[in-house]
């Protein structure tokens, strides 16, 4: 079991890492990681598999994930990123795989539980729904600036 000290030294790292979770309030981290379980995946190990059946989201607190759909490799996140939240948002499969580059330190929340952290505290929903909207604009700008043909 995590210390109120080791939740306040993860909570100082995830927020001195880009923070892709721009709008959650110290509380509310800790709210989140509170119900939260910790967990280690080694060099190729899947966090979450495409068109699995997985209800689970991470937040990754040290190391690097691969993003893939059918083995093109899309996106590395890492530190303060979240993976699995557009499986989440649509209530649907993984369109994408997550696979651990190095050893990765995360913290898993199973969907049920983080639907009724936001049924008690509304306003941590907000927040986080805000959050990943912002995720998810910013991820759409950077495909969208890539794809740009040179003129």
């Amino acid at each position: 079991m995590r210390t109120r000290q080791d939740q306040e030294q993860l909570l100082a790292s995830l927020q001195d890492e880009k923070n892709r979770l721009q709008y959650l309030s110290h509380n509310d981290w800790m709210l989140l990681l509170d119900r939260a379980q910790p967990v280690n995946f080694k060099k190729g190990d899947v966090l979450v598999q495409q068109a699995s059946q997985a209800k689970t989201l991470f937040i990754i607190a040290a190391g690097k994930v691969k993003v893939s759909i059918s083995g093109k490799v899309l996106a590395q996140i890492g530190p303060g990123e979240i993976c699995g939240e557009m499986a989440f948002l649509e209530d649907s499969r993984p369109s994408a795989t997550a696979t651990a580059e190095d050893e990765v330190q995360a913290f898993s929340i199973e969907w049920k539980t983080l639907i009724e952290l936001f049924e008690l505290f509304p306003h941590v929903a907000s927040r986080f729904y805000r959050s990943l909207a912002v995720n998810l604009s910013r991820r759409l700008r950077e495909q969208i600036i890539q794809r740009k043909p040179e003129r």
